[in-house]
This record gives C-alpha cells, structure tokens and sequence, in this order.
C-alpha cells in the first residue's frame, strides 16, 4: 500500500469513526491531523491514530495497545485479527461508553 492510499484508506476510517461516536453522543477531540482522542466520564481516554511508518492504526486504550493493518478492504488487529471496528467498540463499551455502531 503506497503513502497515499494508506492516509485515504486511514483518513477514511477515522472519518467513519467521528461520525460514529457523534450518532452515540461520545465526547472526542482531534488534537492533530490523524488523532483521535475518545474522552469517558471518568477521565480515561481512548486514542486512535493512524501511523504512517508502520501502515497502521493504533490504538490505545485502558487495556492495552492494539495494531491494525489494513486486509480485504479494511483494518485487522495484527495479532488476533479482530476487526478494528469490532474491536473498537467492545474496548468503548468496556471503558463505560456503552454500545456503538459503526
């Protein structure tokens, strides 16, 4: 995957993320170009970014970090291939942000 197909494929994902936690009413901020930061109402975060070096996106959550490669059209977690949205969305519903729906 050249650099430019990976930051639309990423720029994409993110996109549809934002849109997703708008629809359940989730806090989040983009401090930068490629960061997302979900805020919980006890203060945790979890972050998503993409990294360009790698042709990932990582995520960073209260249980720990997670690495998503893009297959098939999408992102799979490089270590149980776990969908990233199936894989987002249990990690916001254990940090208390109950159920979303990408």
């Amino acid at each position: 995957m050249s650099e430019i197909d990976f930051n639309t494929a990423a720029g994409a994902t993110l996109a549809r993320i934002e849109q997703a936690l708008e629809a359940a009413d989730l806090d989040f901020e983009t401090p930068a170009d490629g960061i997302l930061e979900i805020e919980f109402d006890d203060g945790s975060k979890i972050i998503v970014n993409r990294h360009g070096v790698a042709r990932e996106i990582w995520v960073a959550a209260r249980s720990g970090g997670f690495h998503f490669k893009p297959q098939d059209g999408g992102w799979v977690d490089t270590r149980d291939g776990i969908p990233l949205f199936e894989k987002l969305a249990a990690l916001i519903a254990a940090q208390g942000g109950g159920t979303i729906d990408f």
